[in-house]
């Protein structure tokens, strides 16, 4: 794991991480900015994907075929499925799957993919390990989970598709890129791990003005890599 890829989701965040790289290359391609240097020791690509599992997809391949990055991981923000989590916590993927894959009418059961050995796809046991103990030593005002992140095309708004997801997959966050990430981090055999910061709860029980839960968000997070890095 001595090149490591950063994949964004909020353009603050990976901002911020461009800030603390030295001598970043930027290179452009697919309409992606690559920022390849030096964070916090470690040699790393810094890059904002965009929205969706396309351009996660095309992105995580980049940094596997051009870069040939050794670790992946995904940072940004999701909405919360499972009920004990509050706002602002941390989600890391256990594992991933994306809950959008429907071939039922050929006989296969909901986010399996036709022709693929794996649908589910695990994160790497030690980078969860490091980022979870990470997390709480740097974000003792949060609680960090590790659990099952659920991806697809969708917004996920309503009561129903969440306690769908629930009933259906076990979530415990709901986005929209990182089970792309995942398989073609699976395909390449590259080790990786999603960062979720929950945006809501599951049960709508408290609420946070968005601007403030990004700032917050932003801050854990990148607290939480740097605190990573250090365990790599």
């Amino acid at each position: 794991m001595d090149y490591i890829g950063i994949i964004g989701a909020m353009p603050e965040e990976v901002a911020q991480l461009i800030e603390q790289m030295e001598k970043a290359k930027k290179t452009t391609i697919a309409g992606m900015d690559f920022y390849d240097g030096k964070l916090w020791n470690k040699r790393t690509v810094v890059v904002k994907s965009g929205i969706g599992k396309v351009n996660m997809a095309a992105c995580t391949q980049i940094l596997a075929s051009i870069y040939k990055v050794t670790a992946l991981i995904n940072t940004g923000v999701a909405g919360g499925l499972y009920a004990p989590i509050n706002i602002g916590d941390i989600v890391l993927s256990d594992d991933t799957l994306q809950h959008d894959m429907d071939a039922t009418g050929f006989g296969y059961a909901p986010g399996v993919i036709p022709q693929m050995e794996q649908s589910i796809f695990h994160g790497d046991k030690d980078l969860i390990a490091k980022a979870k103990e990470a997390c709480e030593e740097v974000n003792p005002d949060i609680s960090v989970y590790v659990g099952r992140v659920v991806s697809g095309d969708q917004f996920i708004s309503s009561d129903e598709k969440k306690a769908f997801l629930v009933e259906q997959f076990d979530g415990y966050c709901a986005e929209m890129e990182g089970a792309a990430m995942a398989q073609i981090a699976y395909l390449n055999d590259i080790p990786f791990v999603i960062i979720r910061a929950i945006s809501d709860k599951a049960d709508h029980s408290a609420s946070m003005n968005y601007n403030d839960f990004e700032e917050q968000a932003i801050t854990h997070t990148i607290r939480l890599l740097k605190a990573m890095f250090s365990k790599i």
